[in-house]
């Protein structure tokens, strides 16, 4: 009973700690310019106040958002569809080559991002795509080594026998995999534009270096440069975290039972 008593205890103890920066970031959004200084940073501002969100949206955050949403959606629909051509490759046909392509393509998940953004600049700069929106989205556009990790794991998992029968019947490759492996794999479909999505909604370095031009600026790019006239406005930044945060924050809660169903289905723990 004790011990249980101790875990549950630390377990409460983690989710106050992982939820309290959102919990700040609430209060601190709906307070108005006087109320940061005149309150504690965990005391609610009495009234709460839309002021920052005023401010916000005054100095250009909807274009911001806007961009945003289309750089993802497209950047993702990119990851998506290539990542289960590659991963359909890696997975059903046989070539020579085949798995220590995979596994070498793999490795490059151990090399930090920063090692080759000065090389990939660089490439941008000599193909003239600094500042367009080519080069901001077309190095993560074409596939991740997590996503096609995902998805080779998840369809080397359907029976082949499935697609036996369908070539039986006269299906090529390609109407196997739009007709018979793409609809079985819903879960993995789901999670892989999950994460895709996430990572391309709070993708800052990339923006920040590739772009300069304002009508090209991204969320997370806006909000950290985002200034009053004296200083920082806070109660604007963390309104713009705010906002950028609801649709991850909702497309969690709503596909969560696919993430977890595709993970298992895959083996990851």
């Amino acid at each position: 009973m004790k011990l249980r008593v101790f875990v549950y205890a630390v377990l409460v103890a983690g989710c106050v700690l992982a939820i309290f920066p959102y919990f700040l970031t609430v209060l601190t959004a709906f307070k108005g310019p006087g109320q940061l200084s005149e309150t504690m940073p965990w005391e609610p501002g009495v009234p709460p106040s839309t002021a920052a969100f005023h401010r916000l949206f005054a100095s250009g955050f909807g274009g911001y958002l806007v961009n945003t949403t289309l750089v993802t959606a497209g950047i993702t629909l990119g990851q998506v569809v290539f990542a289960v051509l590659a991963a359909y490759a890696f997975a059903r046909l046989s070539f020579p080559g085949r798995d220590a392509l995979f596994w070498v393509y793999l490795s490059t998940l151990m090399v930090p991002p920063v090692v080759t953004m000065i090389p990939l600049y660089l490439m941008m700069q000599k193909l003239g795509l600094v500042d367009t929106w080519a080069g901001l989205m077309l190095p993560t556009m074409l596939g991740t080594p997590y996503a096609i990790f995902l998805l080779r794991q998840f369809f080397r998992s359907i029976p082949a026998d499935l697609e036996d029968a369908a070539r039986i019947d006269g299906a090529g490759r390609v109407r196997t995999l739009v007709s018979i492996v793409l609809p079985l794999s819903k879960p993995i479909l789901v999670t892989v534009t999950t994460l895709a999505v996430v990572a391309n909604w709070n993708s800052f370095l990339w923006p920040l270096i590739i772009t300069s031009s304002e009508d090209k600026r991204l969320l997370s790019v806006g909000i950290a440069l985002f200034k009053g006239e004296i200083g920082v406005d806070y109660n604007a930044v963390m309104a713009g975290s705010l906002i950028a945060l609801a649709p991850l924050l909702v497309l969690f809660i709503v596909f969560q039972r696919f993430i977890v169903r595709s993970v298992a289905v895959t083996g990851l723990k």
